[in-house]
Parts: structure tokens; sequence; C-alpha cells
């Protein structure tokens, strides 16, 4: 496991600690070191040796600073030495925050430090594309795959024939942080399908999901039934997708017309009228109380969890609760 430090001026690293956690949940073995102005070095290594103290192990460390050549790094450059399994990477961003928390417990410092000094500077690009420097934009060309050109003949089977469903989830915000980043790095698609016909329909919101995708992820929308018909098309087999429901209604509708879904993970249903409140993050009403009892009658499992490091709710315990709250009304 390695110990990471995230060492800045002023509150930034305390602030993108609390971003990244948003995003990718509670993390051990990470602390956040501050310079504020009424300090000077010797009161940064002090926290720095702290923060180190406080780690389960101490073989491992990485520093993630703000500056390269800023106090933060200097004291951080002071204390490597004669340590060969630390390392520091400046430049703190939160994409580079994010894939160090994927890394931490199966990485040493050293390889961390370089995959993620990579994903540091993929995070970094421009709208419109014409801004961005051609350096960037030549990189880019040649990063892309080439495209296969002409359609797969019907009936081919592709793999095995049938979709691997890596994540099915339950979300009102579709495809946002949490699941470009966390749930994406944990589950590792190909394709984020929105299955959705509402959504289908809003030219606006399309093109904003599919503007929302990871790196080396494509998003797609379509409606229900088409998402049956891909299900059912051998064409498709070799593709590992994480799909997104907006509702309960929508995945049981799926469900009910093929899409073999094994388990849904519940993530956050938004509160409106009509809605009382499940969990932190589930709102429901009756609607939604029995479209979930129906689910359960298929056989669907479910995984109540936010981000991947959380820890898994009773989804039992969450049901009896909302019609609880129903029938107080």
């Amino acid at each position: 496991m390695v110990g990471i430090i995230l060492a800045t001026h002023g509150k930034f690293s305390e602030g993108i600690l609390q971003s990244g956690e948003m995003i990718f949940g509670v993390q051990e073995n990470v602390k956040a070191v501050t310079l504020m102005p009424d300090e000077g070095p010797d009161d940064v290594k002090a926290k720095m040796e702290a923060a180190v103290a406080s780690f389960d192990q101490q073989e491992e460390v990485l520093f993630l600073v703000d500056l390269w050549g800023g106090t933060p790094f200097n004291q951080a450059n002071g204390l490597i030495e004669g340590k060969e399994k630390w390392a520091i990477v400046a430049g703190l961003n939160l994409p580079m925050l994010i894939e160090a928390f994927v890394g931490k417990s199966s990485m040493t410092a050293h390889d961390l430090a370089t995959k993620i000094a990579a994903t540091a500077l993929e995070g970094v690009k421009v709208k419109p594309e014409s801004l961005a420097p051609v350096s960037e934009s030549a990189a880019t060309q040649h990063a892309q795959p080439t495209a296969k050109t002409g359609a797969i003949p019907e009936g081919t089977v592709m793999g095995d024939g049938e979709i691997d469903y890596v994540l099915a989830r339950i979300d009102t915000r579709l495809l946002h942080g949490q699941v470009a980043t966390a749930w994406t790095k944990a589950t590792n698609p190909n394709r984020i399908i929105v299955v959705s016909d509402v959504v289908a329909t809003d030219k606006l919101r399309k093109q904003l999901i599919s503007q929302a995708a990871p790196p080396g992820v494509k998003a797609h929308v379509v409606p229900i039934d088409k998402m049956i018909e891909v299900a059912k098309d051998v064409r498709f087999g070799d593709t590992k997708a994480l799909l997104l429901f907006e509702t309960p209604q929508d995945a049981l509708r799926a469900i009910e017309g093929g899409v073999k879904i094994k388990e849904l993970n519940v993530g956050s249903m938004a509160h409106s009228k009509g809605k009382v409140v499940a969990s932190s993050t589930l709102a429901m009403d009756e609607g939604d109380v029995a479209t979930f009892e129906a689910l359960a009658k298929t056989g669907v499992k479910f995984d109540v969890r936010k981000v991947p490091a959380d820890s898994k709710a009773n989804f039992d315990n969450i049901l009896k609760k909302a019609k609880d709250e129903l029938a107080k009304r």
C-alpha cells in the first residue's frame, strides 16, 4: 500500500482531497498538507513527517505537490533523500489524484508516479479543440485507433455472442464524475450505454453525455427497445458494457425484454414531489417501491453504493424505510 501526501500552497490540498473522495470514496493512507501564509518550510516538513508516521507502512510514499520548485516540493524533495521507494509528482490535478487512488493498493510508488503523470497530462483538454496546442492535437490524432470500415455482417458472432454487462446502474444523474472515473476504472468497460427513451430524444443531453465519456470509452444513448434488440445481437459479443438507467422502471423494462442483467447497482435517485427519503442518496414513491419488488422477482440482486469504495448498504432495509415513510403520509 502506497501512502500518499498531497502538499500545496494554501488549502488546495484539502479541497482536492475532498473532491477526490466525493468521487471515489473515503481513502486510507492519504493525507493533505497545507502551507498557510503564516507558515514556513519547517512547518510543512513537520506536517509531512507527521503524515508519513500516520501511514500503515512507510516503505512506499508518494508526494503529490502543486508546483515544481515550490516550498511543498522542496520539503518533500528533502525528505525523499535516501528513500529509494519514495517519489514526487508535481502539477497536482484531479485526474491524477483519482488515478493514484486506483493504483495505491496494487502498485509501487515509482510505478504509480509514472502512471499518474501520464494521466495528469491526458486530463488537460481544451474545447473547442481548435484552441488546443498543435502538439496536443497531433498527439491526440496519433493516439486514435484506426476506425473499422464497413458494418459487421448480420449473424456474425463476435466473442461468445453475449454482451458482458460489467455494471448496470440506476442513477438520476446518469453519466457524471463518480461514474466516469470511479466506476469506469473499477469495471473497465469499452462502452457506456445510457438506456432511456426520454434522453434518447433530447439532442442536448445526448451530446453532453457523449462528451462526458472518459478517454478510451465510447458513450451512447439508446431507447430501451433498441437496447433490447442490441442485447440479442451476437455481433455485440465482444462488448463490455456499463449500462446507466435513469429510473428503476427503465431497468425493469429492459430486463423483462431480455437484457440479461444479474445485478443492479442502485446509486442515486433524486428527491422530487411525491417521493420520500429512503437513504442519503435514494428517494422513492409507491411506483418505485413496486418496481423494485418486481425487479427482485426477476432474480436481480441489488448493490447499493455511490462509489466502489463504499460499503454495500442493505437494500431490504432501505425499501422497508421507504414503505414506512410512504405509509405515514
